[in-house]
């Protein structure tokens, strides 16, 4: 019984470890979990902006959903929308959030996501991502949107408001989304 259960324990470990590595490998982003003090930073900057109180907010890549109990607890009357593609991370924010009402985690690719209903938008990726998310944000968000990026920003992009993290934790930085404030957009 007990070898029955050590080789059970060990192939689920190395299942898991492998599906980190396969998804850190595919998406070039690992699952990263999220700062106190950075979720605090990324809710000052939500709460400066002014979202109205039944905002929806995704959080692209949301790994282990830090961040999304911190933004369902900070904006409880607002839908928090999380979406992170690797499975164990995924299942693992699902039952950490799976008691708060307002929030809900998919499992996929955020960059097959309708964003067209958000009113903000935060994400903790790195830096290969951020180019190709900001094409993906051009073509999916309302003008406007409340885009919040910790610690890798937007090269293409001036951030409205920026909270710099003490030490070595990531600053966090505040974007207002419109298609035509990319440098060389022509419209």
């Amino acid at each position: 019984m007990h070898q029955a259960f050590s080789v059970i324990l060990l192939v689920a470990v190395s299942s898991v470890c492998l599906s980190l590595l396969f998804f850190h490998a595919l998406t070039r982003v690992p699952s990263w979990p999220l700062a106190e003090s950075e979720a605090a930073d990324v809710i000052a900057l939500l709460r400066d902006a002014n979202l109205s109180r039944s905002a929806v907010i995704y959080d692209l890549g949301c790994g282990w959903g830090s961040l999304l109990i911190a933004l369902a607890k900070a904006f409880p009357d607002a839908h928090v929308k999380g979406v992170e593609i690797s499975p164990f991370p995924c299942l693992v924010a699902r039952l950490r959030t799976g008691y708060l009402p307002n929030v809900s985690v998919a499992g996929k690719n955020f960059y097959k996501c309708d964003l067209a209903d958000a009113d903000a938008v935060t994400c903790y990726l790195m830096p290969s991502a951020m180019p190709r998310l900001s094409k993906f944000l051009d073509q999916t968000v309302r003008p406007g949107t409340t885009v919040v990026a910790v610690t890798f920003w937007f090269r293409d992009r001036s951030p409205k408001t920026i909270k710099d993290g003490p030490s070595l934790r990531g600053a966090v930085a505040l974007y207002v989304w419109c298609a035509d404030s990319a440098p060389g957009h022509t419209g």
